[in-house]
């Protein structure tokens, strides 16, 4: 189960569907497609077959409509239970597959734009970068809350001619330990 959720994390579709079935509680095809029309239809339901094989949708609802059938779709399983265990276990070696996991997605994602024939480095305003700060706990906690803050007012933007689909990652990690 935690290689199919990985799989939709480190997708970046499957991600924006499961992220807002997510915080909706629940969705259909329909709204899903109402809220990313830059997503082909095809792709989409190839997307919510495919995790609802792996389990990690149910179906909740089937609605008749004209002929077909309807379904909304909700989450399988606890999402954060998943990384609940994780912390609760305080599994480093578990916790390094979840990173690895995430940091491949995040390289093939960006791996595929260097590749693009049309990259615009400038233009697309796309980076890195890693900032050492030397933080208190109430600091980092101040600063991620206010990165979630920040995301999460934009997330449900829709897609317009302006605005492009990116991704940012946030990695809160130790330093090296300097002093030794």
């Amino acid at each position: 189960m935690t290689d199919k959720l990985m799989d939709c994390i480190t997708n970046p579709v499957k991600c924006k569907l499961l992220l807002e079935i997510h915080s909706q509680g629940k969705a259909t095809a329909k709204q899903l497609a109402g809220i990313y029309n830059d997503i082909p239809q095809a792709t989409l339901y190839r997307h919510l077959k495919k995790m609802l094989s792996d389990g990690i949708l149910q179906v909740v609802e089937e609605t008749k409509v004209r002929g077909t059938v309807e379904k909304t779709y909700s989450l399988a399983h606890n999402i954060n239970s998943n990384m609940e265990t994780m912390v609760e276990k305080n599994s480093g070696e578990l916790y390094m597959q979840y990173f690895i996991q995430y940091f491949i997605g995040f390289a093939k994602q960006f791996q595929e734009y260097c590749h693009a024939p049309n990259i615009n480095i400038k233009k697309d305003m796309t980076g890195f970068s890693l900032s050492p700060l030397y933080l208190s706990d109430e600091e980092l906690i101040s600063l991620v809350t206010n990165i979630s803050q920040i995301i999460g007012a934009l997330k449900n933007n829709e897609p317009t001619s302006e605005r492009k689909l990116r991704t940012i990652g946030v990695i809160v990690s130790p330093a090296e330990n300097t002093d030794k």
